[in-house]
C-alpha cells in the first residue's frame, strides 16, 4: 500500500511527478502502490524490474515480461523512470496522452536495465577543465590531415568524353553518382563549396569546366528522363513527376545534390550568353524542381533575382522558368511567388531613365500575366498592397510634412499606381477585382491634387496616363478631362522665355520640373504637347459614346478661349487641329444619334448602338489611328536618345572656326588685291585709291559677317533671337555709314550689306565678284 501521507497519481502535477519519480529509488514511490493492481504473483517477488525490452511491449502484456532480480541489487534511475511510464499509460491513460502532446521528450529515451550498464555510464568530474584554442588547433589540424588522406581525382577531359559515351549507352546509378559528384566539384570552384559531403572529384582546367557543365547541361538530363520516364505521356500538356518512375529511390539523392549545384551555378555566372544557357536547361527540368520543395524554393528566389536585374534574354528566359513552375504548382507557390516579385518590382524601379524604361514596362506586363492566373489570390494581394498606397496618401494629406510628401511623390509610387491600374485592366472583366476600380481611382485622383503646381505637371500627366489606360479597359467613366484643361488656366502660354534650350524636356523620364525649367521655351512646346497627347488618348477611348458631344462640351469652351487668348502660331497650330477633330467626331455623333429610335432608358439598346458606332469607326478614331503610328516612332526616338526632328532646325554656333575662317578671308583678300592691284599699275590701270576702298569693303564685308553669326554676342546663351539680332546689325550699319565724305561711295557701301541674304555673305567673304564690280566703280571716280 501507499504511505498514509503520499498523494494520489492524479492530484499530481507534472513537476511533482517528474520530482516523485527521481526520487523513487529512495522512498519506494509510487510503484508499489501500481504494484498492487499487478497480479500476485509481482508482490511475491518483490520489486520488478523491466529492461529495455519493455518498452517496445505491450502495456497489457508487461506483467508476463518481468523477471525477479536479487533483493540486494538496486535498479538503475533511468530504468525505474522507464518503468513508472510504461505503467503510466495503463493507470492513467489521458495523463499519458497529455505528455505525448506536450512534453514528447520526457517519453523519448534509451534506457539500460542493467546496473553494470548504469555504473559504466561516464560520471563529470567536480571540477571541469577549460578549453584552450591549441585543443581547437589540434582538433582542426585532425580533420585536414583527414581530408588530406581522402586521395581528390582529377577530372580530365578523358574522364568527361568516356562518361559522355557511357551515359548515351546506359545510365546507371552508379554512372550518375559519379558524373554529380564532378559537377558538384566544378561548380565548388566558382563560388567554394557550399557545404555537405566533399566530393571525390578536383576540377582544376577551365577546358573540363567547359566540357563538363556542358555535357551535364546539354546531355545528361536526356539520357536520365528516358531512364526514369522511358514512354511519353499520353497528355503533352500535362506535366508528369519523375518522382512518380520505379528508380526515383535509388537516383533521388544525386539529383538532389545536382539540382542544387545548379541554383549555385545560376547565381555565380556574369555572362548573359552563358546565363540564358543554364536557364533553359533550369525550364526543361522543372519537373525534378518540384519534386523537391527546398531546392524549388531556392530556384525561385534565384529566378527572380534574374527577372528583376538581368540582361534582356536572361530576363525573358527567367519568367518562363516563374510561370512554368506558378502554372503547374498555382496554390503551393503562387501566392508567395507574386509576394516577392512584386517587391523585387519595387525595388528596381527607384530611379527611371530613358534606358531603365522597357526593363520597367517588361516587369509591370510579366508580373500583372501572373497575376491573372488566380483571381483570388490576386484580390487578396492587390487589396493590401492599394490600401499601402492609400495609407502614404493619407499621411502626406494630413501631416503635410516634407518627408511624408516624398513618399508619395517618388517612382517607385507612380509606378506602382500605374501598375495596379494595368493588373485590374488585363484582368477586366473580374466579379472578383472589379470593386477595386473604385480606391485605386481615388488614389490617382488624392496623388495629382496633393501638390497642384506647375512643377509636379509630369507627374500629373503620368497619373492622368494611368486613369486614362484604367478607364477604356474597364469601360468605366473616370472624369480625367478636368485634370488637363486646369494646365490650360494655370499657365500663361503667351509670356516670353527667360532662357533658351536647345534640346526639348523628355516629360515620360521626369516627374517634376526644376525652376530653370518652368523658364525655358522647351518647357511650354513640350507641355502643349503632352496636353495634345493626353486629350486625344482620352477621348479616342469616348469617341463612340452616345454622351459624346456633351462630354466635350466643357473642352471645346477652353480650347476656344485658349485660341482666342493665345498669340503662339504653333501652339494655336496643334491646338486648333485638335478642336477641329473633336467637333467633327461630335457632330458625326449627333448625326447617328438623331436617326436612333430608342430612349435614353434603354441601356441595353444604348450599349448595343456604341459597339455598332466602335465597329464601323469614327473619324476621331481614324485620325487617332495615324497619329499613334507617327507618335510611337517619335517616343523611340526619344528613348534612343535622338533628338526630334523639330528641333534639329536650330543653327549652329561655331565660333572658332568662324575666327580662324576670318583671318583666312583676310589673307585671301589681301593677295587678291595686291595680284590685281600691281597688274593695274603695270597697265595704268586702280589708282591706291580704288585699293584702300577695296580693302575697307572687305574689311566691312568680313564685319558683318561675323557680326552675322553672332561672334560679338558672348552673353547669348540660344539661337532664338537670331532674326532681331541682324535687323539691328543692318541698322548698326547704316548709322555707321552716314558720316561718310563722299555720298556716292557711301551709298554703294550701304547698299552692299543691306539687300544680301546669309548665303550671299558667306559668297561675299569667300571672295567674288561684288569686290571685283566694287572696284570698278572706283575706278570710273
Amino acid at each position: 500500500m501507499a504511505a498514509p501521507g503520499r498523494r494520489k497519481l492524479a492530484e499530481l502535477s507534472l513537476d511533482e511527478f517528474l520530482a516523485a519519480g527521481s526520487d523513487s529509488e529512495h522512498d519506494g514511490g509510487w510503484e508499489e502502490e501500481e504494484d498492487e493492481d499487478e497480479e500476485d504473483e509481482e508482490a511475491k517477488g518483490g520489486r520488478a524490474a523491466s529492461g529495455a525490452a519493455r518498452q517496445r511491449r505491450p502495456s497489457g502484456k508487461a506483467a508476463q515480461g518481468l523477471q525477479a532480480r536479487p533483493a540486494s541489487r538496486k535498479k538503475g534511475k533511468a530504468s525505474e523512470h522507464k518503468d513508472q511510464l510504461s505503467r503510466l499509460k495503463d493507470r492513467d491513460p489521458e495523463f499519458y496522452k497529455f505528455l505525448e502532446e506536450n512534453d514528447r521528450r520526457l517519453l523519448d529515451f534509451d534506457a539500460s536495465d542493467s546496473s553494470e550498464e548504469e555504473e559504466a555510464l561516464h560520471r563529470p568530474p567536480d571540477t571541469l577543465e577549460e578549453a584552450s584554442d591549441e585543443d581547437d588547433d589540434d582538433d582542426e589540424e585532425q580533420e585536414k590531415v583527414k581530408r588530406k588522406k581522402v586521395s581528390l581525382i582529377h577530372v580530365s577531359l578523358k574522364m568527361v568524353e568516356e562518361w559522355k559515351k557511357a551515359a548515351q549507352r546506359n545510365l546507371t546509378p552508379k554512372l550518375l553518382h559519379e558524373i554529380t559528384q564532378a559537377y558538384k566539384a566544378a561548380v565548388a570552384t566558382t563560388k567554394g563549396d557550399s557545404g555537405g559531403d566533399p566530393s571525390k572529384f578536383q576540377v582544376t582546367d577551365t577546358a573540363v569546366f567547359n566540357a563538363l557543365v556542358s555535357f551535364c547541361i546539354r546531355d545528361l538530363f536526356q539520357h536520365l528522363h528516358k531512364l526514369l520516364l522511358p514512354k511519353a505521356p499520353k497528355n503533352k500538356l500535362k506535366m508528369v513527376l519523375p518522382s512518380s518512375s520505379p528508380l526515383w529511390g535509388k537516383l533521388r539523392l544525386d539529383i538532389k545534390v545536382y539540382l542544387g549545384c545548379t541554383i549555385q551555378l545560376l547565381s555565380c555566372l556574369t555572362e548573359a550568353s552563358v546565363g540564358a544557357a543554364v536557364l533553359q536547361h533550369v525550364n526543361a527540368t522543372v519537373p525534378y524542381y518540384l519534386s523537391f520543395p527546398k531546392q524549388c524554393r531556392a530556384l525561385l528566389k534565384q529566378t527572380i533575382a534574374l527577372w528583376s536585374t538581368g540582361e534582356e534574354t536572361v530576363r525573358v528566359l527567367a519568367f518562363l522558368v516563374l510561370n512554368k513552375i506558378c502554372r503547374y504548382k498555382k496554390e503551393v507557390y503562387l501566392s508567395p511567388l507574386l509576394k516577392q516579385m512584386y517587391i523585387a518590382f519595387v525595388k528596381n524601379c527607384r530611379f527611371t531613365s530613358p534606358a531603365a524604361l522597357p526593363a520597367i514596362s517588361f516587369m509591370q506586363r510579366t508580373l500583372t500575366e501572373l497575376f491573372s492566373l488566380d483571381t483570388a489570390t490576386s484580390y487578396r494581394l492587390t487589396f493590401i498592397y492599394i490600401r499601402q498606397l492609400a495609407i502614404h496618401l493619407r499621411s502626406a494629406l494630413t501631416l503635410r510634412k516634407k518627408e511624408n510628401f516624398q513618399s508619395v511623390y517618388n517612382w517607385q509610387y507612380i509606378h506602382c499606381l500605374h501598375f495596379w491600374c494595368r493588373v485590374l485592366s488585363t484582368i477586366h472583366p473580374s466579379e472578383v477585382m472589379e470593386p477595386l476600380i473604385y480606391p485605386l481611382t481615388q488614389v490617382i485622383i488624392g496623388c495629382i491634387k496633393l501638390v497642384p503646381t506647375s512643377r509636379f505637371y509630369p507627374l500629373r500627366m503620368h497619373c492622368i496616363r494611368a486613369l486614362t489606360l484604367l478607364s477604356q479597359s474597364t469601360n468605366t467613366f473616370i472624369p480625367v478631362l478636368p485634370f488637363i484643361l486646369e494646365v490650360f488656366q494655370q499657365v500663361d502660354f503667351n509670356k516670353k522665355p527667360g532662357r533658351m534650350s536647345s534640346k526639348p524636356i523628355n516629360f515620360a523620364v521626369i516627374l517634376k520640373l526644376s525652376n530653370a525649367n518652368l523658364q525655358e521655351k522647351a518647357y511650354r512646346d513640350g507641355l502643349i504637347d503632352q496636353l495634345y497627347d493626353l486629350m486625344l488618348e482620352y477621348l479616342h477611348g469616348q469617341a463612340h459614346s452616345i454622351g459624346f458631344p456633351e462630354l466635350v462640351l466643357p473642352t471645346v469652351i477652353q480650347l476656344k478661349s485658349f485660341l482666342k487668348e493665345c498669340k503662339v502660331a504653333n501652339y494655336c497650330r496643334s491646338i486648333r487641329q485638335l478642336l477641329e477633330k473633336v467637333q467633327e467626331n461630335s457632330a458625326h455623333i449627333c448625326s447617328r444619334r438623331q436617326r436612333a429610335a430608342f430612349g435614353v432608358a434603354s441601356t441595353g439598346a444604348v450599349e448595343e448602338w456604341e459597339k455598332q458606332v466602335k465597329e464601323e469607326g469614327t473619324p476621331l478614331t481614324k485620325y487617332y489611328t495615324q497619329w499613334k503610328k507617327l507618335r510611337e516612332k517619335e517616343i523611340q526616338l526619344e528613348i534612343s536618345g535622338k533628338e526630334r526632328l523639330e528641333d534639329l532646325n536650330f543653327p549652329e554656333i561655331k565660333r572658332r572656326k568662324q575666327e580662324e575662317r576670318k583671318e583666312e578671308d583676310k589673307k585671301e583678300f589681301k593677295d587678291l588685291f595686291e595680284l590685281d592691284s600691281d597688274s593695274e599699275e603695270e597697265n595704268g590701270g586702280f589708282s591706291v585709291k580704288g585699293k584702300g576702298r577695296g580693302r575697307q569693303a572687305s574689311d566691312e564685308s568680313s564685319e558683318v559677317s561675323s557680326k552675322e553669326f553672332g561672334e560679338e554676342d558672348d552673353d547669348e546663351e540660344g539661337n532664338y533671337e537670331v532674326e532681331e539680332d541682324e535687323e539691328e546689325l543692318e541698322e548698326d550699319s547704316e548709322s555707321e555709314e552716314e558720316g561718310a565724305q563722299d555720298s556716292r561711295d557711301s551709298q554703294e557701301r550701304r547698299s552692299c550689306p543691306r539687300g544680301l541674304a546669309r548665303s550671299d555673305l558667306e559668297q561675299l567673304a569667300q571672295g567674288g565678284e561684288d569686290l571685283v564690280q566694287d572696284l570698278e566703280f572706283s575706278d570710273e571716280d
